[in-house]
């Protein structure tokens, strides 16, 4: 039976660049995740016997809310719905698995890498049959519907069992409960060399955070590339991931940082995020940033079978820095410049356009699903040492000498109040169009600009993606406001400087004169009162 719940609606519910993302106790209030749910069904076409991918990142109200999603979409019309076991799937998994079994689309419950816990985060995105983020078109359209919903529709029926694997009937919809990790898992075989890695001999430390990327790893690098018992870290899921911040970053990872800063290091270093779609990349005794980690990647990815063929293009976001466009010239391949947000990358990748993406937020993948991948990073990675026999080090030295080096840095200042960010980047803004000239210290402007990115697939135009200054040499700095938070704002300020032949200098060091700049020209200080950044990255 079919029962309408009347509701009202609420005028909060405008998706970000990730979906939704709220505190747990706003999700907690009474129809709230109900509407949501219930407006992106209504404004999806073709739920008619369709199919439906249903997973999330473990975190404090996921099984909850998968239930309340189950029964809506049972009333919705949708023929079956696939759930990964305990409520579990990785980001990367979800798309894939929406990809391979010719889904309509995804609810993927999950805030990424912010907090879980009860007073921590939550969240809800959809995404489409190409398996990643719904475009504007579909998040303006469900925002619009927030705001007018007057009921949402559900079967009644009991909760299922999460963790019985097998199909049980909702109403007359079929929902099938899968292993999350046996599809990802067989798809990364097929694009490593998975008996090269294991003849490699690597040891390695892997911190999946308590979160979704445990199970992942366990079976992936512990059991079929026979990793020793024990380089899992943290590998067990957890509501509240250990009461730990899951953002796979130097200040987050610190222990993985030390344990591969040790004289008795092991080879390979990295973690994972919340959902499993971002990664860090630490060798012994080298970090390698995401920007860097990129352009390595896309230089070397002709080492894994996957492709062997080698890249159509390569595609990063715009505040990403420019080491991977050098890759992409030296490859004679293009190179994409996008705002920031997976779904432009899909757009590239579904046009055959580009091979493989990245953004500096730690997010890196390839056309293989349309979500950024932690754990296929990873494996890229382990592909590279294997095939070549060289550590981290001395692949990172050897880029650095044949392309030059981009010394890069995130200066994050997190819960700025929204009116004090905004204030500022209006003030910036206003200032572009006589920045070009000025000097700030040894520094001089030579072109400064708020991004617009123009779509070489659909002729979209996406305006005020972030503003860049850039100066005379090659370097820069970029300011822009985040949509990943949860409450205020968080002011990203993306420091770039590039050396031909300087690739030895400390980053800290290079960057200096640029932090600067950033202050003289934002007004960082006195906009939001901050005198040091929150997290450096």
């Amino acid at each position: 039976m079919i029962r309408d719940y009347p509701t009202t609606p609420f005028t909060d519910q405008k998706p970000g660049t990730s979906g939704l993302r709220k505190k747990v106790k706003v999700f907690q209030q009474p129809n709230y995740a109900e509407n949501f749910v219930q407006s992106v069904f209504d404004v999806i076409d073709g739920k008619q016997g369709a199919t439906l991918v249903i997973g999330g990142d473990g975190r404090f109200l996921n099984r909850e809310v998968i239930q309340v999603a189950i029964r809506i979409a049972a009333a919705a019309g949708f023929a079956r719905a696939i759930v990964g076991r305990g409520g579990i799937l990785s980001t990367p998994a979800a798309s894939n698995l929406i990809r391979i079994r010719g889904a309509l689309g995804g609810l993927v419950l999950s805030a990424s890498h912010n907090p879980g816990g009860p007073d921590e985060d939550f969240g809800i995105k959809y995404n489409i049959a190409n398996g990643g983020p719904a475009p504007e078109k579909v998040t303006e359209a469900l925002h619009a519907r927030t705001l007018t919903i007057d009921r949402w529709r559900a079967v009644e029926a009991d909760d299922i069992d999460l963790d019985a694997l097998g199909e049980v009937k909702v109403g007359e919809m079929i929902v099938e409960i899968v292993d999350p990790v046996a599809d990802y898992a067989a798809l990364m075989e097929k694009l490593f060399d998975f008996p090269a890695i294991r003849a490699a001999n690597l040891t390695m430390a892997f911190d999946a955070m308590s979160a979704v990327t445990g199970p992942y790893a366990h079976d992936i690098l512990e059991n079929r590339l026979g990793f020793a018992p024990g380089t899992v870290r943290n590998g067990t899921p957890l509501p509240d991931f250990g009461g730990h911040h899951p953002d796979p970053n130097l200040v987050h990872a610190h222990e993985l940082y030390e344990t591969m800063m040790a004289p008795d290091a092991p080879d390979f270093g990295a973690a994972s995020d919340g959902d499993g779609d971002r990664n860090l990349i630490i060798g012994r005794h080298r970090f390698v940033t995401p920007s860097d980690s990129l352009a390595m990647l896309a230089a070397n990815a002709h080492l894994a079978p996957g492709y062997k063929d080698g890249l159509k293009g390569i595609a990063r976001s715009m505040p990403t820095s420019a080491a991977a466009d050098r890759v992409a010239a030296k490859l004679g391949i293009p190179a994409y410049e996008t705002p920031t947000g997976w779904k432009f990358f899909g757009n590239l990748l579904d046009a055959g356009m580009a091979t493989i993406c990245g953004e500096e937020s730690a997010g890196t993948g390839s056309d293989h699903v349309r979500e950024k991948d932690g754990l296929w990073a990873v494996l890229l990675w382990l592909n590279i040492l294997a095939a070549t026999g060289k550590s981290v080090d001395t692949i990172a030295r050897e880029h650095w000498a044949a392309y030059g080096r981009n010394y890069y840095a995130r200066h994050d200042y997190e819960g700025v109040e929204s009116d004090r960010a905004d204030t500022l980047m209006a003030e910036l803004r206003r200032k572009l169009a006589t920045l070009p000239g000025e000097r700030f210290g040894d520094l001089e402007v030579e072109t400064a600009d708020d991004f617009a990115y123009h779509d070489p697939t659909d002729g979209s135009v996406s305006r005020n993606q972030g503003v860049r200054v850039l100066f005379v040499g090659g370097s820069r700095v970029v300011f822009r406001l985040s949509g990943t938070g949860t409450s205020g704002a968080t002011l990203r300020v993306y420091l770039e400087r590039f050396e031909a032949d300087a690739i030895d200098g400390d980053t800290t060091d290079m960057l200096a004169d640029i932090v600067a700049a950033a202050d003289a020209i934002a007004g960082i200080v006195r906009h939001t009162g901050r005198t040091e950044p929150d997290v450096v990255t």
